[in-house]
């Protein structure tokens, strides 16, 4: 039977795995990597507050998609807080920490990272049904929405606390990773895959999305000429889906390979020269977050921006009542809305109003 070492403390479980986490947190890289975390910590947290709050002040934000925009931005917030808590514990602290404290740092950063892919996922899937079911809304209704967020968070804790439950390698130590001392690699192995599975299916989700809109379009371009609004929509649409696919591809999918590389066991592949700044790149995803997801839509800035200046603009806001805002994918300028066909590219492309009053308008 082999000896578990659930008492000992992480400096036995660094010298095991011969991980070096002095001398690698001195000097010029240890300042660069602390500036640039506080500084994306820092906006974390105010960037997407201030998305939470615009979902919860502008009443045309109550919908099923920004309810789920506005967990996500939750997510990413919770984020901010595990990598602060990140920086308290680690470098040479590392080796003085206890094994759970140490569980509770990587199981936040786990609880983090899933809850906000998942919430993407949730996302994109919402999207694609509604938009092949020709509806601008989804039939989501309020508890479903509840059900969904509570599901999201319920999932990313329990993977956050997997190794703690017993997938760890207390009592293998021959199992154990090197990235992460006291993680069995073949949890590794799983966590990453797991992750790039899930990548793949929001790949596939928002290319079928793309094709459909395109398709749609081309229909409607053989029995109208159309504005030069509708025409760019594709051209849109590509841009934009490209930024968010692209934007997950550049920081998940390095530190996803690191950590599938270090569960196979590379011992040559230098994992341990790049791994903190593979972790600086995802997290720079929930930074770019609500830049993409909220910030180029005109209705969602315009609120952060009156509550960033402290002021109720509550007559320009009525003003802008009638125009259909933007959402996450792009803004429409086109009003006309003469045909079907019409009707239900825009609301694919903006997410926004009702199908009804765009063929009334």
């Amino acid at each position: 039977m082999n000896e578990c070492y659930y008492d000992k403390r992480m400096d036995f479980f660094y010298n095991k795995t011969n991980t070096d986490t002095v001398d690698e947190w001195t000097g010029p890289k240890l300042i660069v990597v602390l500036c640039f975390g506080t500084f994306f910590c820092l906006f974390i947290f105010i960037s997407n507050s201030l998305v939470i709050a615009a979902v919860v002040k502008n009443k045309r934000f109550h919908f099923p998609f920004y309810y789920l925009l506005a967990n996500l931005a939750a997510a990413d917030f919770f984020a901010g807080i595990a990598y602060v808590f990140l920086m308290f514990n680690t470098g040479p602290v590392s080796k003085t920490l206890t094994v759970n404290r140490w569980f509770l740092r990587q199981g936040l950063l786990d609880t983090s990272l899933t809850a906000s892919l998942v919430n993407l996922l949730v996302i994109a899937v919402e999207r694609h049904m509604s938009i092949m079911r020709m509806k601008i809304h989804s039939n989501l209704t309020k508890k479903r929405v509840t059900f969904l967020i509570i599901s999201i968070w319920a999932i990313a804790i329990f993977m956050g606390a997997v190794p703690t439950l017993g997938w760890n390698c207390l009592c293998d130590i021959t199992a154990c990773s090197s990235l992460a001392p006291i993680y069995s690699r073949s949890y590794l192995v799983f966590w990453s895959v797991l992750n790039l599975v899930v990548f793949f299916i929001m790949v596939v989700v928002y290319i079928r999305i793309y094709m459909y809109v395109q398709r749609k379009t081309n229909v409607l371009s053989s029995h109208t000429s159309g504005s030069i609004s509708r025409r760019r929509t594709p051209v849109k649409l590509m841009k934009t889906v490209m930024t968010l696919l692209g934007a997950f591809v550049v920081c998940w999918t390095p530190g996803l390979v690191v950590l599938l590389l270090d569960g196979l066991n590379c011992t040559y592949c230098g994992i341990q020269n790049v791994k903190r700044w593979f972790l600086l790149l995802a997290l720079l995803n929930s930074v770019m977050n609500p830049i993409i997801y909220s910030y180029k839509d005109d209705e969602m800035w315009g609120t952060m921006k009156r509550m960033i200046c402290c002021s109720s603009e509550d007559k320009s806001q009525d003003r802008r009542s009638s125009r259909i805002p933007s959402t996450v994918l792009c803004r429409s300028t086109d009003t006309s809305g003469h045909y079907i066909e019409d009707g239900i590219i825009q609301g694919i492309i903006c997410g926004k109003g009702d199908l009804g009053d765009k063929g009334n308008s």
